[in-house]
């Protein structure tokens, strides 16, 4: 799925949802534990119940490693079971010398069938490079966090003039082009966000930080949007855990309905401007 596609995707859902599949298997519903695999079976009445309201699904990695051999398992069925009508995002947070780069690229491209992969920039250049270049796959680079300690290293001054986050976007738009390439920008901070829309005016932001960390989807939509919708929002827990009860994929439903409005309200004020 390239930028186009992506953008044609956003504009018939109506919709820049993502929703982050961060399954905690001590908090799944006790009626779906007699299941043979309750991971999946919670992951797949969440998508079942969102299908249609959001254009992107993000498994996060380390929730279905935990568990080990059927923790991969359950992450392996639910990328399959999501399909091609949605862009499939590894969070992984991989990055490495080329040659273990390589073999990461492998595994989410080419095994488990992911579309795109979160990868951390701190090794440079030769760390990201092996990501790139898999036709229809992304790499979405970190770049500004929503976390409290991404002021430790990421809003550092650098003798460029610039702070890291920002020469992060700068450098790495040498690497790829919008067609293959992404940024995390999180939705705590809209301020760096407009300035970083700005350096990047064509790239695609995945942006997590809204519902329960705290972003304003208004305020993200302000300063982020570009000509062809340029964001991913990604909600997780605000969506997969807004029910605990037997009607939790009714409430994650709701939940998730409730942004897809907002975000149909943006797109259509975009369109009438």
């Amino acid at each position: 799925m390239n930028s186009e596609q992506l953008f044609h995707l956003i504009r018939r859902r109506q919709s820049f949802l993502c929703v982050g599949l961060d399954t905690d298997v001590d908090r799944i519903p006790v009626h779906l534990c007699h299941q043979p695999d309750p991971v999946f079976a919670f992951n797949k009445a969440i998508i079942d119940a969102t299908r249609d309201l959001c254009v992107a699904y993000k498994p996060n990695v380390a929730f279905y490693e935990a568990l080990g051999a059927s923790g991969w398992k359950s992450l392996e069925r639910t990328i399959a079971y999501i399909g091609d009508e949605h862009l499939v995002i590894a969070d992984a947070k991989r990055g490495d010398i080329g040659n273990t780069s390589k073999r990461y690229a492998q595994a989410f491209f080419e095994q488990l069938g992911a579309d795109a992969l979160t990868v951390a920039p701190y090794m440079g250049r030769d760390s990201v490079q092996p990501f790139l270049g898999f036709p229809g796959k992304w790499v979405i680079l970190l770049a500004l966090t929503s976390n409290v300690g991404s002021h430790d290293f990421q809003m550092l001054h650098l003798e460029t003039g610039m702070r890291l986050y920002e020469q992060i976007v700068v450098q790495a738009m040498e690497w790829a082009g919008p067609d293959e390439l992404m940024f995390v920008i999180g939705a705590t901070h809209p301020e760096k966000l407009a300035r970083l829309r700005a350096l990047a005016p064509d790239y695609f932001f995945l942006v997590p930080g809204v519902g329960a960390q705290g972003g304003q989807l208004g305020e993200v939509a302000r300063v982020g949007l570009n000509v062809r919708c340029g964001l991913l929002v990604n909600a997780s827990r605000s969506i997969i855990y807004a029910g605990s009860g037997l009607d939790f994929a009714q409430k994650a439903r709701e939940a998730a309905r409730a942004l897809q409005v907002q975000m149909a309200e943006v797109l259509c004020q975009q369109v009438s401007e």
